[in-house]
């Protein structure tokens, strides 16, 4: 008998979710595609300036929070007639790299972090930079490259350190439609749903910010805590999750979205709750 048999399981990624819907339904479940986060990329105009913000502002650190944002920035050079210049210039700095799509993009450049996270997180990042010393960062000219929303507290360690920073945001999260968050909240609250899969920080970000300006925070916790499962891909999303109040959430030990199902599976097969981290 296939391992989610019988089960539903929310899909809430933008990327790839026909992928995982495959999976999940090779597995015997039910998937349903309901996003919670959509992801915009800048305007050309805007990916020209920070491509020439990189090439021209005196940094003398790069700080990488997504392997995206560098092939999208990349991406915007060579369009632009500038990659070459670009590659040029980040060897040029030293590097900080946050989970292994970062170093992978990275590496593709020839590029080996001199800092990297110890366990995919921004707090792990920080961490990492800590470790490194805060004072081999005082008066130095940094890039921060953040991945879609504000990271206060990795800003805050720059300030702290008595860094120069500049931002850059090649890409911004928005917010999914309404009518996919009132669907998805009175699925998840009237227990019409057996687990959901988050696959990035913003998609439980968006949930529960929805489920606030609705009232039913408590109704989501209270589901979450003894009916619907909460799934990760990885600790940086979990990590959002517990923020929220979120205590069961399984996550896989390999942060990709397929292993994330195949954990699944192997859960409701032996249905052990010491198996949730």
């Amino acid at each position: 008998m296939a391992k989610l048999a019988g089960k539903t399981i929310v899909l809430t990624g933008p990327r790839k979710a026909e992928e995982m819907a495959t999976i999940v339904m090779k597995q015997g479940g039910t998937p349903l595609i309901r996003p919670t986060q959509g992801t915009v990329y800048a305007q050309f105009e805007h990916l020209d300036q920070e491509v020439d913000k990189l090439l021209h502002t005196p940094f003398t650190w790069g700080i990488w929070t997504t392997g995206i944002g560098i092939n999208t920035l990349m991406e915007a050079a060579e369009a632009l007639g500038k990659a070459d210049a670009l590659k040029a210039r980040l060897k040029e700095l030293r590097h900080a790299a946050r989970g292994y799509k970062t170093m992978n993009a990275l590496k593709r450049l020839g590029i080996v972090p001199e800092v990297r996270d110890d366990d995919g997180s921004t707090a792990g990042l920080i961490r990492a930079l800590q470790s490194h010393g805060a004072e081999h960062f005082k008066g130095e000219t940094v890039s921060l490259q953040l991945h879609g929303d504000p990271a206060p507290a990795l800003v805050a360690f720059f300030e702290e350190a008595e860094a120069s920073y500049a931002e850059l945001m090649p890409y911004r999260h928005t917010p999914p439609e309404p009518e996919v968050m009132k669907q998805l909240l009175e699925e998840i609250v009237q227990g019409q749903v057996d687990a959901v899969v988050m696959t990035s920080a913003p998609q439980p970000r968006f949930l529960f910010e929805y489920a606030r300006e609705q009232g039913l925070e408590t109704e989501l916790l209270q589901q979450f805590a003894s009916g619907t499962l909460a799934a990760a891909v990885g600790k940086v999303t979990a990590g959002v999750l517990r923020d929220e109040g979120v205590e069961r959430i399984l996550v896989p030990q390999e942060e990709r979205m397929g292993a994330l199902i195949v954990r699944l599976a192997q859960w409701y097969d032996g249905q052990q709750e010491d198996s949730l981290d």
